[in-house]
């Protein structure tokens, strides 16, 4: 008795599209999301609570990959956490992005030949709060496009006016502690943005430069001289010493003897340090202290002025030479020339390749550059950033991590806060009409009369409030109570040391303080309990993404192409703790290769009745049915156990391969052939089916929101998969009997298909054949399944074998004997298996000379001549099959 699928299967299964195009549903689907309100998270829910907050994107920027993937491991985490039962906050925002912000509003008025100083700092700051209404934010509809399942009624923006009362709070309770202070140092210099930059924002490049040596001191060899070589011949016009290391014997009569500066005719005095290594070049330096970070440490040793002779735009300037007024550049060739021409020049320029720093910004070098400037005294509060982690308050991920987190704390160097722009937060210190200091609180006013500071914040000092000012500190809040400390801090390794750390610092500082975060009891909490980093992306061929390589991706295009699914599961796919992954093009089809293969599971399975509901007994299941239930459970533990460690590769691995390999390339065959038993045994495939789909849907929904959503709607009749429950394990043992009889059955299909090949059977070609051995083996109550899907038939009462195959087995051999006359175009299948003998004879060949060539094993690595001898291998064995194939043929 065969049994028909219920009634109502077909239009369950009309109720998706004829095939899946994400263009259509994920716009749509994600709206539904955000109306039904799944994503906004409850403050006084009971659930235990799960929170994120998002790395605050710049305002000015578009989502390019390592936002894509940031993004995508975030929702990842956030779903699944609701779906366990947590009240999850995932909380946007943005930055205001100070110095990116403003050279876009800068570049707009300069098309009209305008500049911010036309308009006045209170106008310039209203026209970039225009463009921030009008045009910053492009970032949010992608990430709806991309699925992200944010709380946008908690949007923030770094600028807001909760915000910013929070940047001013801190400020001065750091202030009011001795922890920022105003001081002359130097700094990274941009004279395009002329502001001072973060060392985040500084990127170093290796140039070819120019090193030259020249004199200083009398041209007479007879008469007191040192030779020194740079690469920045310009500085010199700062000099204020020439340094040589105590113990080089060349100069001990020089040490401490002064010689006239070329140029400007200063004394300058020849110091000892060790600093200097008397083996580089003629083991003596020039020290320019207010443009080179190690001249300006020997200058403090040595107590040396410290002259800047350069101004904000990186011109020469107060030196009263003829080079004041002089670019940079400029000035580094006339120098050479006046020098030159007065005999200073001892060697004629060369290359030379050095490291430089560019601005990320602008690409100009930086500039070193001695400059006034507010900072925030770091040593205590990157003490306790270092022990929250060794203390196991905040466990990074991996733990490999971990040295270069307390190789950056431990060495932290105080960080300049002040920035020369007029975008950003404004820092809070007013000077009075004789000199006075006073630091303003978010409510407190400054004395009538009084001036501010211009200069405003780094941008990075208000993105480290981000986690606790977000929530509405310095105010106690329900959002502090239920969601702070958040849960994990999901970034990239490349800014562990730069937005990381300052956070750390700042949420440590400010929950010392029992009475800033309320409910905590006093105690010093860290803003993160898990910081999970990921590598960075790159393309196919391992190369990083750059613009001058040509190689970067657009995620959106991809969207457009794949679709959103796609893309998500490529980056979580290769995801893995600290570690870089590659995408490109390939990826991309496969991973739409999945989905759709998920999709077209799920449609036929719904059209063959399958149902989720309450599972027969298990001793009224087929192996296959057990088999499949215990896998589940199986790759359940081991996603959880994934997920759990922040292995996202891992678990989508383990998803992939028990959808793709054993749901759907092996049950759903099995299933076929139980759909056409008796009604019992049907019902109970079809039940077991839409369970196990039921289960794959919910687990691969964190990564692949859409297309689960769809599907598991419609095999459900549920309201939505994004609050439906996290699969359980079933808690039953899993049974080894059905798993060996359903292995042995997969082995013994394989080899028979792989045998009909060699025979040159089509693969859709059924052949009568006789199955010898099964009971031994086990297998009788699988033989049909075997059948169907090697493609054979019962042998009529004039079969005759033409071929058979023996089969090894767990318990027992399986002969095989088939009936192939007539089935076989025998001229055809020779010219094939010709054609494919003389590619192996090819192969062989090649490999074979390789290997015999001795200045080639000599050189090669052990891996690629391990390599090459499996080739060999493989070829040699080819040729062996396939010449006895031809010699069967031959007796036909």
């Amino acid at each position: 008795m065969t049994s028909a699928a219920p009634d109502n299967s077909r239009n369950r299964a009309d109720a998706l599209p004829k095939s899946w195009d994400p263009s259509v549903v994920e716009a749509e689907t994600y709206e539904r999301w955000v109306a039904a309100g799944y994503f906004q998270a409850d403050t006084a829910s009971g659930k235990p609570a799960y929170s994120i907050v998002l790395p605050p994107p710049n305002v000015t920027g578009t989502l390019h990959m390592g936002h894509a993937l940031d993004h995508t491991l975030m929702d990842t985490l956030a779903r699944r956490k609701r779906m366990q039962g947590y009240e999850v906050l995932w909380l946007p925002g943005m930055d205001h992005a100070g110095i990116a912000t403003q050279t876009v509003v800068e570049k707009q008025l300069a098309v009209d030949g305008k500049t911010k100083e036309d308009f006045g700092r209170e106008l310039f700051v209203e026209k970039v709060w225009d463009w921030k209404r009008e045009s910053g934010g492009a970032i949010q509809w992608q990430m709806r496009a991309l699925g992200d399942g944010v709380d946008w009624s908690r949007d923030r923006f770094t600028m807001d006016e909760g915000l910013s009362r929070a940047v001013q709070t801190i400020f001065k309770r750091l202030y009011d502690a001795g922890l920022i202070y105003r001081a002359e140092r130097l700094v990274n210099w941009s004279p395009e943005l002329r502001t001072a930059i973060s060392d985040i924002e500084v990127k170093h490049e290796e140039v070819a430069g120019e090193l030259i040596s020249l004199r200083y001191g009398s041209l007479n060899d007879d008469e007191p001289h040192v030779i020194v070589a740079t690469t920045r011949v310009e500085t010199m016009l700062g000099d204020t010493a020439v340094a040589v290391h105590p113990d080089d014997p060349r100069y001990q009569a020089l040490i401490g003897a002064t010689l006239e500066h070329p140029i400007t005719g200063r004394q300058i005095p020849i110091v000892a340090d060790d600093y200097v290594d008397p083996e580089f070049g003629s083991g003596a330096v020039k020290i320019t202290p207010a443009h080179d970070p190690n001249d300006f440490e020997i200058g403090l040793r040595h107590n040396l002025p410290m002259p800047t002779i350069m101004d904000e735009r990186g011109r020469i300037a107060n030196t009263g030479t003829e080079f004041d007024g002089m670019d940079r550049f400029e000035a580094r060739v006339k120098v050479r020339e006046r020098l030159a021409a007065e005999g200073r020049v001892v060697a004629e320029k060369r290359p030379y390749v050095h490291s430089v720093g560019h601005s990320e910004r602008t690409g100009e070098p930086i500039e070193p550059r001695l400059s006034m400037q507010w900072w925030v005294k770091v040593e205590s509060l990157a003490k306790a950033a270092g022990d929250a982690v060794r203390n196991g308050d905040t466990v990074i991920h991996p733990a490999s991590q971990e040295p270069r987190w307390f190789e950056w704390v431990d060495n932290m160097h105080d960080w300049t806060i002040s920035r020369q722009l007029w975008w950003g937060h404004r820092i809070p210190i007013w000077y009075g009409p004789e000199g006075e200091v006073i630091c303003v609180g978010p409510d407190e006013t400054a004395p009538e009369g009084w001036v501010q500071d211009p200069d405003v914040l780094d941008t990075w000092f208000s993105s480290g409030l981000w986690p606790f000012s977000t929530m509405g500190w310095p105010e106690a809040t329900p959002e502090l109570e239920k969601f702070y400390p958040t849960s994990v801090l999901v970034t990239g390794y490349d800014i562990l040391f730069f937005w990381v750390a300052r956070m750390m610092m700042f949420g440590m500082f400010v929950s010392a303080d029992p009475a800033i975060l309320a409910g905590k009891s006093g105690a010093v909490q860290v803003p993160f309990k898990d910081v999970f980093l990921h590598g960075l992306i790159r393309d196919q061929f391992g190369k990083k993404m750059s613009k001058s390589r040509g190689n970067g991706i657009d995620p959106l295009d991809w969207i457009k192409a794949y679709g959103a699914d796609a893309l998500r599961f490529t980056l979580a796919r290769g995801a893995q703790p600290g570690g870089d992954l590659s995408v490109g093009e390939p990826h991309a089809l496969a991973s739409r290769s999945f989905v759709t293969k998920l999709f077209n599971a799920t449609k036929f399975a719904l059209m063959n009745g399958a149902q989720p509901g309450e599972l027969p007994d298990r001793a009224a299941l087929t192996d296959p049915d057990r088999w499949i239930l215990d896998r589940l459970d199986q790759v359940l533990a081991e996603v959880d156990s994934a997920f759990d460690a922040y292995e996202f590769g891992k678990a989508c691995e383990a998803l992939y391969h028990f959808a793709w390999d054993e749901l759907c390339d092996w049950y759903l065959e099995l299933a076929k052939v139980q759909f056409s038993e008796d009604e019992e045994r049907a019902a109970a495939t079809r039940t077991v089916l839409g369970n196990v789909l039921d289960s794959v849907l919910r687990l691969l929904h964190p990564v692949i929101p859409f297309v689960t959503e769809s599907l598991w709607q419609v095999l459900t009749g549920g309201e939505s998969v994004v609050i439906a429950a996290w699969p359980q394990a079933s808690g039953i043992a899993t049974d080894t009997v059905a798993a060996q009889r359903v292995s042995d059955a997969q082995r013994l299909i394989t080899e028979i298909r792989r045998f009909r090949s060699d025979q040159g059977l089509a693969d859709k070609q059924k052949v009568a054949a006789k199955l010898i051995g099964l009971e031994q083996a086990d297998l009788t109550a699988l033989e049909p399944s075997v059948a169907n899907l090697a493609r054979l038939t019962a042998p009529g009462p004039e079969f005759a074998a033409t071929a058979s195959v023996e089969v090894r087995l767990s318990g027992a051999t399986v002969t095989v004997e088939l009936d192939t006359s007539g089935a076989v175009d025998l001229d055809a299948e020779r010219r094939r298996l010709e054609k494919d003998l003389a590619a192996a004879e090819k192969e062989l060949a090649g490999t074979e000379a390789k290997l015999g060539n001795e200045a080639f094993l000599a050189k090669a690595p052990e891996p690629v001549v391990a390599k090459i001898k499996n080739r060999r291998d493989v070829a040699a064995a080819e040729v062996e099959r396939i010449g006895a194939r031809l010699a069967e043929l031959a007796v036909k």
